[in-house]
Formats: C-alpha cells, sequence, structure tokens
C-alpha cells in the first residue's frame, strides 16, 4: 500500500462533533492540531460502536499509541461548524494497525466540503511501553470489520 494512501474502505463508521470556541485560533478557524483530536474521537467512538473501547483494550494490557500520522489540509473548520468524522479500520496485523480519516463540513444546503483526510498508524504496546502482539480477543473484535473490508467491492477516495 501506498503509505500516504487514505481511501476510505467500508465499512465507514461516521461521528459527528460540533467546534467549539476553544478548537479555534486567532484567525477564527479549527487551530490544525484539534483535527487530530478529531481524528482520535471517530477512532474511539468507532471501537467502541463496533469492537470495544478503549478502557476494554487497556483492561487487556494493550494500549494504542499513535507511531505515525499525517492530515492533508482541504479547507478550514470555524466557530460552530457542524463537522462529519470519517473513519475506516484501513488494516491490521499481529502488532499495529492504521485508521483512515476523512472530516467535512455540514453545510446549509444539505452538502458537505471536505475539511482534512489522513491517517494514523498505532503499535500495540504493553503497560511499560514493550511492543506486544494484539490480545486474541481484540483481534477477534476487530475481525468482522476487517472481514467487512475483504468483501467491500470498493473503496471511496475523497
Amino acid at each position: 500500500m501506498n503509505k500516504l494512501a487514505m481511501a476510505l474502505v467500508e465499512p465507514i463508521f461516521t461521528t459527528t462533533y460540533r467546534v467549539i470556541y476553544g478548537d479555534t485560533d486567532a484567525a477564527g478557524v479549527m487551530y490544525n492540531a484539534n483535527y487530530l483530536r478529531l481524528f482520535e474521537i471517530g477512532r474511539t467512538e468507532m471501537m467502541r460502536a463496533w469492537a470495544m473501547s478503549y478502557r476494554e483494550m487497556e483492561a487487556l494490557g494493550c494500549v494504542l499509541p499513535v507511531t505515525e500520522s499525517y492530515l492533508r489540509f482541504k479547507a478550514s473548520a470555524r466557530y460552530d461548524d457542524l463537522v462529519e468524522i470519517a473513519v475506516a479500520l484501513a488494516g491490521a496485523n499481529r502488532l499495529t494497525c492504521r485508521f483512515h480519516y476523512q472530516i467535512s463540513r455540514r453545510e446549509r444546503d444539505g452538502g458537505t466540503t471536505l475539511l482534512t483526510r489522513g491517517f494514523t498508524a498505532h503499535a500495540c504496546v504493553d503497560r511499560k511501553g514493550a511492543l506486544s502482539a494484539f490480545p486474541q480477543v481484540i483481534r477477534d473484535a476487530i475481525a468482522p470489520i476487517l472481514e467487512r473490508q475483504r468483501q467491500s467491492p470498493a473503496s471511496t477516495t475523497p
């Protein structure tokens, strides 16, 4: 896979977030690092809805630090914008996983405007910070997501 490929491969999970004043910078737009926070919101909500919560993973001894991140900005979010966070589990092996994201603003006319897209890569580490294989219960929990991905007829590239 191209390192910077960011296709949202089915299944895609979506959630929304309303930009608060504290998210914005002096220019009145969402501060760039806050998009990574939105990636995290999307990722944690997807895992909670489709597999297990991060709290449950941590109880199993698995912590998922970000090992790599990439964002490509297309437009800016502003205070009070309603944004849609789309996330897909793009792949996983016994030690790592990768999520792809797309953040869009919902427009008043019902359309959307692409704001950013990107990815994060994660490694499974134990409580001491040592690289560790995903516990079997976690692999079993994400297996249906990856299976639906394999069965998907196509991916959508923003």
